[in-house]
């Protein structure tokens, strides 16, 4: 099965060695997302929900380029920086996803996140067979 990466000027470059998002067969792979601000490579910091609000336009922008929306998405991975964080993030989250159209989750809480942010999400989307 072959791999193609799927890039976007629309989502945050990599600042390391990998992909934003990676499709194999069916499945696309979006590497975990921060609240960085693609135009000016600034960070969203302060409050958690705007800072969450970045996250889900990034991901949007790699979705879009890939042919997909937030109701392709199958798996999600939320990173946060404290766990008092979740009722926050999980309010802005599930604006993005109409009631039982909602992705498999798993929340967890981390030492620390790329550039000192408060929430990192990756996903896993499906295209259509």
């Amino acid at each position: 099965m072959a791999k193609t990466i799927i890039e976007t000027a629309g989502a945050p470059a990599p600042i390391g060695p990998y992909s934003q998002a990676v499709r194999a067969g069916n499945l696309l792979f979006v590497s975990g997302q921060i609240a960085l601000v693609p135009e000016s490579g600034n960070v969203i910091s302060g409050e958690i929900k705007e800072e969450t609000a970045q996250v889900m336009k990034n991901i949007k922008a790699i979705l879009t380029e890939a042919g997909l929306n937030f109701g392709n998405i199958v798996k999600t991975s939320i990173f946060l920086s404290d766990m008092s964080l979740f009722a926050a993030v999980n309010e802005e989250y599930g604006k993005y996803f109409e009631g039982k159209s909602a992705p498999a989750r798993e929340t967890i809480a981390v030492k620390g996140l790329p550039k000192n942010v408060n929430v990192e999400i990756s996903v896993t989307a499906m295209f259509e067979a």
